[in-house]
């Protein structure tokens, strides 16, 4: 079974999908698109909103990555991403949505003047923002163990989302603020990522190859005007 992931590294989603291919074991190729090839009628029978990663399949196309993590989990149970436990799996699913959803998309909305080079947005726009991830971040460390893993002593799913996820609002944040609000606000995610990147050799081919990528795509994403 032939497996294509699509999209670009620098992308903390591509890379969620990325490590958890890796951590499988399972095959695959990638695809680099760039943003032009984003809004061709191919990219868009595959993801209709352009949006990465998405997996070319045996079986057809997949969009959208909290999908695709499930369905890779479903694929190759076996390493467990997710425990057997429903009730534990389901803490995995809550801490893993509850980062992309209230701290990943709200981050997003700087991520533009931070990454991009967008003009600078009102300062009642990054007021707002600000608020939201001072409410939201310490309610994410209300749910996360990081002992040592996210969910404890298993690495998880909520694992793969909290490496690519947490270093990127820090930095956005930190950017945009002056003050990395995760770390602001108690969640000391250096050591943890630190441990992840030392003992998984997925971890390291995720940062290898997003580190070669980084300086292509973002001048690519500059040239577009693409926003994030």
């Amino acid at each position: 079974m032939t497996i294509t992931l699509c999209g670009f590294a620098l992308s903390n989603y591509y890379n969620k999908v990325k490590l958890v291919l890796l951590e499988k074991g399972l095959p695959f190729d990638e695809e680099v698109l760039n943003f032009e090839l984003l809004k061709g009628a191919a990219a868009r029978a595959a993801s209709p909103i352009g949006k990465v990663p998405f997996l070319k399949t045996p079986q057809g196309t997949l969009c959208e990555s909290a999908v695709i993590v499930e369905y890779l989990e479903q694929l190759a149970p076996t390493p467990a991403l997710l425990p057997s436990d429903p009730w534990t799996a389901a803490k995995v699913r809550e801490m893993t949505q509850f980062l992309e959803l209230h701290l990943e998309l709200v981050a997003r909305e700087i991520y533009g003047e931070a990454f991009f080079g967008a003009p600078p947005s009102s300062d009642a726009h990054k007021a707002r923002v600000r608020k939201l991830l001072d409410r939201n971040i310490p309610a994410y460390k209300q749910l996360v163990r990081f002992a040592p893993y996210a969910a404890g002593d298993q690495f998880t799913l909520a694992d793969c989302a909290a490496y690519v996820h947490l270093p990127v609002v820090a930095l956005a944040t930190k950017l945009i603020y002056g003050d990395d609000l995760v770390a602001a606000h108690g969640i000391d995610w250096k050591p943890y990522v630190k441990r992840i990147a030392a003992e998984r050799p997925s971890a390291q081919r995720v940062d290898a190859d997003r580190k070669a990528d980084q300086a292509r795509t973002l001048a690519a994403a500059q040239a577009s005007g693409y926003k994030a």
